[in-house]
């Protein structure tokens, strides 16, 4: 594991509220030299604590906002089955995360679609038609009372 100084942990903390900012932005943040700051921003990708940059949507804005939380078990926990199901489940763009989980289910999938009907159409068309699905169980998010995607460090 790579050893994060203060500085460090205060740049990533800037880099998860606004990664669009400019490197001099960062560095007169930090009390730092341009030069400094593009090091060691360089240093924490190249080590992988920094994995990628990315644009956060509004859900409402492209009609994505129902957001379902469905558990997943399957009929038999056996590699062949969770292999295959991990794979399956990586191809639907509906689902955002999948999580393998402990518990009486096997896993659990956030997913966006636009209304019931997209998710009743999605659990018909794609989830159920998976192999070695044995059951499932869907909760409806009433309202997002916190969303972030930044690690606290």
């Amino acid at each position: 594991m790579l050893k994060l100084d203060e500085t460090d942990i205060k740049l990533l903390g800037l880099l998860q509220r606004d990664s669009k900012k400019t490197t001099a932005a960062y560095a007169h943040s930090l009390n730092l030299s341009t030069t400094a700051v593009y090091e060691r921003i360089k240093r924490l990708e190249k080590t992988g604590v920094i994995t990628n940059y990315v644009a956060l949507v509004d859900k409402k804005k492209v009609n994505k906002a129902f957001v379902v939380l469905c558990h997943v078990k399957l009929i038999q926990h056996i590699k062949e089955y969770v292999i295959r199901f991990e794979k399956e489940v990586q191809q639907l763009e509906e689902v955002v995360e999948c999580y393998h989980i402990s518990g009486d289910y096997d896993y659990i999938l956030k997913i966006h679609v636009s209304d019931m009907d997209a998710y009743r159409d999605f659990m018909v068309t794609k989830l159920t038609a998976l192999k070695n699905i044995g059951s499932t169980q869907s909760s409806f998010v009433i309202n997002e009372v916190k969303h972030t995607t930044a690690i606290a460090i």
